[in-house]
């Protein structure tokens, strides 16, 4: 989708800032509406179910569009990149190209780690829903994460 200011809707991937309230939601929408469309239009008998092409080219905004649309908060930065709001992050996975790490963060303090399993099993839900694959790891320091990828 493209806005009055003529740029395509960015999902929010967790290191942004606070989204501002108002028409983000039915941008958010149209978006989401549009990912179903287009798998519906071009991956034949698997429709819906599964990846359209243009997400397994760009995992990280699709997997970030399926969780904001899912109504899973995205985690917040402010302009020095500290962390204002706890909630998923999605980025490249250090384990190689077409994969992305979905974690759970936020302020210090603020308790992300002790809500990770429980959000970030919520998050698989709503991925493996719409055809990802999702493994549950245990990272450096005992932190959890996803790493999501399309199905082979």
């Amino acid at each position: 989708m493209v806005t009055d200011q003529g740029r395509g809707f960015e999902p929010a991937t967790g290191d942004g800032a606070d989204a501002p309230d108002g028409r983000r939601a039915g941008e958010l929408l149209t978006a989401y509406e549009g990912l179903l469309q287009i798998r519906r239009l071009v991956n034949g008998p698997a429709g819906a179910g599964v990846p359209a092409p243009w997400e397994v080219a760009r995992p990280a905004r699709a997997v970030a569009l399926v969780l904001e649309a899912a109504g899973i908060s995205p985690s917040a930065v402010d302009g020095e990149g500290r962390r204002t709001r706890t909630g998923y992050r999605v980025a490249a996975a250090a384990s190689g190209a077409g994969r992305v790490e979905v974690t759970w963060v936020g302020p210090a303090g603020a308790g992300a780690a002790g809500e990770e399993q429980e959000r970030l099993t919520a998050c698989a839900a709503a991925l493996e829903e719409l055809g990802w694959v999702c493994l549950l790891y245990r990272g450096p320091r005992g932190r959890r994460f996803l790493e999501v990828e399309p199905p082979r």
